[in-house]
């Protein structure tokens, strides 16, 4: 039986650029993620709101929304946020 993964395997995925992106941003403080988020989409317009807290109150995420260009774009904004110091994971 062929699962969606195997469908999906080796295809890249299309998107009809500019569009509204969602990342989920995971970081150990929310005024850290806040201000990594600031650090990485500087004056662009986006938003920010509230997804979940870990159990122990360990990590907090949240969902950035904005508008990406192109594939380079989104690309760039998912790896800065990766990269940035404060930022644990980015979904």
């Amino acid at each position: 039986m062929e699962t969606l993964n195997d469908k999906l395997e080796g295809k890249k995925l299309e998107l009809e650029y500019p569009c509204n992106w969602c990342y989920k941003v995971i970081a150990s403080e929310k005024e850290a993620l806040q201000n990594a988020v600031k650090d990485v989409v500087e004056e662009r317009e986006h938003t920010l709101t509230d997804s979940n807290k870990s159990k122990g109150g360990k990590y907090v995420s949240m969902n950035l929304d904005m508008l990406v260009h192109n594939e380079d774009d989104r690309q760039f904004i998912y790896d800065a946020l990766k990269k940035h110091k404060d930022v644990k994971m980015v979904l």
